[in-house]
């Protein structure tokens, strides 16, 4: 007789060894925090086995919104072997590997990866698995003789610049040179666009399972201000720098799978299944309180509150609705193989964007709801608007909180002091009308 006994766990790629035959020199070990702030150490190749093995340690309060006070242990960020990254094109010798932080042995419950590694184990255990892409969105600028902020390239000045090919033409070095260094790295590129704004760009690549699919947007952010920084212009994914202008989204296409099997194709409404219009009904029941993490910025509220811009629309939804192959929408259904959610924009922190909204979607599958009946409710008009609508959610919030208690609070702590920061702010706005009103 015998026992059907489970396969041991592949052993993990050795990152020594492969840096070495990489020509590799320094290993980036790269995580990000709360707000998307990416923050790393250079390892020498000489130390990766102990980076693999060990990890590497932060100063976690210093590290910024991570949950850490100054007296806390020091989080040590562990290499994920899978996720290495040659970096040529940045650095001769460099290679990039994202890290889940932990703390005294224990994966942190405030580090971001952590977070949506737990949503997609969850899925796991539904049999199902989160597939996304993401739409990158930029612009590129400088600051002029008076410190204005104005796009890089002088003469993109159209009232209506989208897909103009001189623009593209000008910024041809920059634009292919992320173009190439994504292709070198696999991910597909296949296209590079001008906006619709002045300075705006995006650059596409192909979709990949929601993880990958994150780490991708933290590198891409990075090698895209990377490569501006080279060309003297500053990179920033900030969803609204300009007042008359088209702010940045970052849009994700979402779908899920089963063993390899789409499970969102399938009837007759905008062809997609039961499931898939479950998924999206729980998208939009909880957006108000998902605008929180996918617009989580006093910024993203100039974006999505708009009426007008200077090429005559936003391209930002204020309401959560859905509809076929309608950019106008919360959630736009290109074909029956996936939803576009349309509410983040360029400040969000992709692994929250996609926990949270994995969250919603499961919620929608579990209760049976249906995106007719679903609701059609107004988007929050600001930030602590929508830090109100997380509070009052439960299931973004448990979203956030995956990992281990208390991390919704403190998210929600952090930007409502962000928006009373901003709003004890005296500017110009303020002094041009009231400095002689009374």
């Amino acid at each position: 007789m015998t026992l059907d006994v489970p396969p041991a766990p592949a052993a993990a790629p050795d990152l020594a060894a492969r840096a070495r035959a990489d020509g590799v020199r320094f290993l980036m070990a790269l995580f990000v925090d709360l707000t998307g702030k990416p923050c790393a150490k250079l390892v020498p190749v000489e130390a990766a086995r102990e980076l693999q093995e060990e990890g590497v340690g932060f100063a976690g309060y210093a590290v910024g919104a991570m949950g850490q006070q100054p007296s806390d242990p020091d989080l040590i960020a562990i290499p994920d072997p899978a996720s290495y990254t040659l970096l040529p094109m940045v650095r001769e010798g460099l290679a990039l590997v994202h890290c889940d932080p932990h703390v005294e042995g224990r994966p942190w419950p405030f580090a971001p990866r952590v977070i949506l590694k737990s949503l997609l184990r969850r899925a796991t255990a539904r049999q199902l698995e989160l597939f996304a892409g993401a739409e990158v969105e930029y612009f590129l600028v400088n600051r002029d003789s008076d410190g204005r902020l104005v796009p890089a390239d002088a003469h993109d000045n159209a009232a209506r610049p989208c897909y103009d090919a001189r623009g593209l033409t000008r910024m041809y070095d920059h634009l292919t040179g992320v173009s190439s260094a994504m292709n070198a790295l696999g991910w597909g590129n296949y296209a590079n666009d001008h906006e619709d704004a002045n300075g705006q760009f995006e650059q596409n690549f192909a979709y990949a399972d929601a993880l990958t699919t994150a780490d991708r947007v933290i590198t891409a952010r990075y090698l895209i201000s990377t490569l501006a920084e080279r060309r003297g212009m500053t990179a920033t994914f900030m969803p609204k720098p300009f007042a008359d202008q088209t702010g940045s989204g970052m849009h994700l296409h979402l779908s899920l799978w089963n063993a390899g099997t789409p499970l969102f194709p399938g009837g007759e409404a905008f062809g997609l299944s039961t499931v898939a219009r479950r998924f999206l009904a729980g998208i939009l029941a909880h957006a108000p309180a998902l605008q929180a993490v996918l617009a989580p910025t006093v910024n993203s509220y100039k974006r999505t509150g708009a009426t007008s811009t200077r090429s005559g629309a936003t391209w930002s939804p204020r309401r959560a609705t859905y509809g076929g192959n309608d950019r106008t929408h919360y959630v736009r259904i290109p074909d029956g193989n996936r939803v576009e959610l349309r509410g983040g924009d360029g400040s969000a922190n992709p692994y929250l964007a996609l926990a949270a909204a994995l969250a919603a979607g499961l919620d929608g599958i579990e209760r049976g709801l249906d995106p007719d009946t679903a609701g059609r409710p107004e988007l929050p008009p600001t930030l602590l608007h929508a830090i109100d609508a997380l509070g009052a959610d439960p299931v973004v919030t448990a979203a956030l909180d995956a990992a281990g208690p208390g991390v919704a609070e403190y998210f929600a702590g952090l930007k409502r002091e962000e928006f009373f920061d901003w709003h004890g702010t005296v500017g110009s706005w303020e002094h041009d009308r009231y400095l002689t009103a009374f």
